[in-house]
């Protein structure tokens, strides 16, 4: 029902309401008994062990789930009782479902916060007498009265009203108190900030009294519909999810195809099956990096714990990378970009424009103070914001003005005189009167015709940059009018206040940077075109190639057509959640990777259906807050730089983890792919390979993770929404380094299988030299990752990044020799100790991808040199056109 485009009476008629004796207690309880207690419903919790089981759909888990039940399988078959490779391969998939676990956002904590935001009590006509019941109880047509402080407990349509004014920025995005109006009709379509003769739960009143008619409880409120739009809306996986997903199922793919070939080939060689289930596992296990999601977990936390420092909290973890693949960032305004704060920002008087600080400036905000029912409280005014940013702006404080120049009248502000008038003792015994209003309003009570001429035409240009203007005019008499209203006739103007919620400092700086990054910034707000439009404009946002746009237009659009045009718009003015959810999944329809920041109720549906939500710290409602994924704890824009910075260089460092990982990994299936094709014994064990996984892998891995951000990470485009994490010929690097790293490995155990071992069928030797340069040539490989990209200016030194990858690197090749050297563990590991002379060649093949990575950096480097000179002649000799 659209109560606000009706009369107070037919409202009152259809809920069979009665105005002077309110509900009984029978129809109330009946009413209450039908439509439920004036409560938010949170959403039905998942139960936890489901939520546990979900942890292991990941097809990647699935693949390490069946390898360690084969593995278990074959060793009850053998009756070796050597569980360890099952037992390892559990404890590795259930610590990732736990950390899955705890990292998991539920909905029901913002539904949780929403009913905080509610209020507790209301003050309700019921038979024929007012009460003060819990705000729970409230039902529809009930009558509540309202004054200034109180919360509306539910949405109202307004009876009557004196002077009241409601604070909407949580629900609606506009930074001034709205004033209400009972006698107001509102045409159909009305946008929620423009409804002047409704009240809506949570919002709080800031001015006058009022009474009303409750309209609607519980999830029929506005509030509700948000909580319901937060139920219903699912939190998109981030982009580094996806790719590790799709990485996952070509591994798991790969691994199974690799198995099932190897299988079959084993089988018309007449391999016992057994013995084929061994070697298929050790495929498997080869295939799929089991380090990875913990390194990436590792990687993840260390950028959450460098966002803390930044003042940017993060609720779940994925969501620092999710924010460097920002293609889009949809803003709110007010208190996102701007300060939520009317500040003075122009003055003009008779004589021209005028300087806050210069003497007619002060003059002006001196008169505008004392007419101003503003209090001090702990240094700070509070009261209507307007009225605070003019004492604010005034040099000389407020409680001496009042004492110079006590107040002996005043005539009240009202929204149909649009001005306030006050009357104070000058110290010789006369009269002034001071006014301040709305400027056609003020000027109309003014004499000199020619002064108020340019005063008109100052106020329409003010107007025009979405400036607040207030009119100050003055009068000095001997003694009193006998009529209060002739206070208000014969006044001479003295100038005109501009002021405006100023942008936060700092937030013009940041836009501009994100565009460099290829990010496009976006603002949208519940507030008025004209204000939206303005702050858009000083900061960057709005330019000459982009467009404005209402909600009341965003309605004409379909969905279809606005995700056609999204790119046109970068403001987005006077719009409900609904259209901020839909703007959203418009640019992502597109493509586009969406961050939404907010601070308000009404941005927490489209914070939770961005890919990533940012809300507000200090200034943020808790439903915000518990829709993001990102918090900022010092309430400014510009955190979200740093977190896009944080984000990207994360990204890169996983991107970089994973090359390094799947290298290595190719080089592991190719020892043991091609030994079984050269009918060889199997050159590496699933044991040994689970530890190169895990040890000698992921160490290294960790410290390419924590790599500085390079200089010019927020100068290049964000990576593509569905772009392969192989782009850029990755995935050919990772095949011919494989291939290196396979090579030497196969190498190594032929050495020692046919120089140093004497029974060849169970090749000790060889497979512990085989096992030692797989694990130290991967060492020796990261050193090459990390030199990637490194040409030109870094964030940190060269010497910490080296001792950092130097203790990695040093860690391993430590726990690798004490796996060869130390009896009971080189038991476990079915290797042997080595001689002098073996360690020697393992040292020579390991050091190989070192020397062979510096060739190729020089000959690139070389290369890059050359085409620099080719095209600086180039550049000399061609023909001017």
């Amino acid at each position: 029902m659209d109560w606000e485009t009706l009369n107070s009476t037919e409202c009152v008629n259809i809920l069979n309401a009665d105005t002077r004796r309110g509900l009984s207690d029978r129809e109330a309880q009946k009413r209450l008994k039908k439509n439920g207690k004036n409560e938010l419903i949170p959403p039905k919790k998942k139960n936890l062990l489901l939520r546990f089981l979900s942890q292991f759909s990941d097809f990647m888990v699935i693949i390490l789930l069946i390898a360690a039940a084969i593995s278990f399988v074959t060793s009850y078959l053998q009756q070796d009782a050597d569980y360890i490779d099952s037992i390892i391969i559990l404890v590795i998939v259930v610590l990732n479902a736990f950390i899955g676990l705890v990292q998991e956002s539920r909905a029901e904590k913002a539904i949780e916060a929403l009913k905080k935001m509610s209020s507790p009590h209301a003050c309700v006509l019921r038979g024929g007498e007012l009460r003060n019941i819990p705000a729970s109880d409230l039902v529809t047509g009930d009558l509540v009265q309202l004054k200034s402080g109180d919360m509306v407990p539910a949405d109202i349509r307004l009876l009557e009203s004196h002077d009241l004014r409601c604070e909407e920025s949580a629900l609606t995005g506009e930074s001034l108190p709205v004033e209400k109006n009972a006698a107001q009709r509102c045409p159909a379509g009305t946008a929620l900030g423009d409804r002047k003769n409704m009240l809506f739960s949570s919002s709080v009143l800031t001015a006058g009294n009022g009474t009303g008619v409750v309209v609607a409880t519980g999830m029929d409120t506005q509030v509700g519909k948000i909580a319901g739009m937060l139920s219903a809306q699912e939190a998109p996986k981030t982009p580094l999810q996806l790719k590790l997903a799709q990485t996952g199922r070509w591994l798991g793919l790969g691994a199974l195809a690799i198995c099932a070939v190897i299988f079959v080939m084993g089988l018309l060689q007449r391999v016992l099956p057994l013995d084929m289930f061994l070697i298929s596992i050790s495929l498997a296990v080869a295939a799929i990096p089991e380090g990875l999601p913990a390194v990436v977990t590792i990687v993840l936390a260390a950028g959450v714990k460098r966002m803390a420092a930044k003042k940017g909290i993060v609720r779940h973890m994925p969501a620092v990378e999710t924010l460097g693949s920002a293609s889009v960032i949809c803003s709110d305004k007010t208190g996102t970009l701007t300060q939520n704060r009317m500040t003075v920002t122009e003055l003009w008087t008779a004589s021209g424009t005028a300087g806050i600080s210069s003497a007619d400036g002060q003059r002006v905000l001196a008169l505008s103070a004392l007419c101003n029912n503003s209090t001090q409280q702990n240094g700070h005014y509070l009261g209507e914001p307007t009225e605070t940013a003019l004492a604010e702006a005034c040099r000389t404080d407020k409680s001496e003005l009042d004492r110079q120049y006590p107040r002996v009248m005043e005539i009240a502000f009202s929204s149909s005189r649009k001005m306030m008038t006050t009357v104070h003792r000058l110290p010789d015994g006369r009269f002034r009167i001071i006014s301040k209003g709305a400027p056609d309003v003020l000027l109309g009570r003014c004499q000199h015709t020619g002064v108020t001429a340019q005063a008109a035409r100052k106020n329409e240009e003010m107007a025009r940059r979405a400036l607040r203007v207030i009119g100050v005019a003055v009068r000095d008499v001997a003694s009193l009018p006998p009529r209060r209203e002739d206070c208000e006739q014969g006044l001479s103007l003295l100038g005109l206040v501009g002021m405006i919620d100023p942008p936060r400092p700092g937030v013009k700086e940041a836009v501009e940077t994100c565009k460099q990054a290829g990010i496009r910034p976006v603002m949208i707000t519940g507030d008025h075109q004209a204000t939206a439009s303005a702050i858009a404009g000083e900061l960057g946002i709005l330019t000459e190639r982009s467009a404005a746009i209402t909600g009341k237009e965003l309605d004409a659009l379909p969905q279809q057509e606005l995700e056609k045009r999204i790119y046109d718009y970068t403001v987005f003015a006077r719009v409900s959640p609904e259209h901020k959810v839909r703007i959203v999944k418009a640019f992502q329809a597109r493509g586009e990777v969406v961050a939404m920041t907010g601070d308000g109720v009404n941005d927490a549906p489209a914070l939770k259906s961005a890919d990533i939500g940012c809300a507000m710290g200090r200034g943020g409602t808790d439903v915000a807050k518990e829709a993001a994924d990102l918090i900022l704890a010092d309430d400014n824009f510009t955190t979200i730089v740093a977190a896009v910075k944080e984000g990207r260089g994360i990204y890169d460092n996983i991107k970089k983890t994973i090359h390094f990982l799947l290298s290595c990994n190719i080089g592991e299936i190719l020892t043991v792919f091609v030994g079984f094709l050269l009918g060889l014994p199997t050159p590496l064990l699933a044991i040994q390979l689970l530890w190169v996984n895990l040890v000698t892998d992921s160490l290294p891995a960790l410290a390419l993770g924590v790599e500085p951000i390079e200089w010019d990470i927020m100068k290049r485009s964000p990576a593509k929404k569905g772009e392969s994490v192989f782009a850029g010929g990755m995935g050919y690097s990772i095949l011919v380094e494989g291939c290196l790293i396979g090579s030497l490995s196969l190498l190594a155990f032929t050495i020692g299988r046919l120089f140093f071992d004497t029974a060849p069928a169970n090749p000790i030797v060889g497979r512990t030299m085989a096992f030692a340069v797989l694990s130290l040539a991967q060492v020796a490989h990261t050193f090459n990752m990390r030199s990637r990209g490194r040409e030109g200016k870094a964030a940190e030194s060269r010497a910490t990044r080296r001792s950092r990858l130097g203790a990695a690197a040093a860690i391993c090749i430590a726990l690798q020799s004490m796996v060869i050297i130390f009896p009971p563990l080189a038991a476990i590991f079915k290797v042997m100790p080595l001689s002098f002379g073996q360690w020697a060649i393992v040292a020579g093949l390991s050091l190989l991808p070192l020397l062979l990575g510096e060739v190729e950096r020089r000959w690139n480097r070389r290369k890059r040199v050359d085409s620099v000179k080719q095209q600086a002649r180039w550049q000399r000799y061609k023909k001017p056109r």
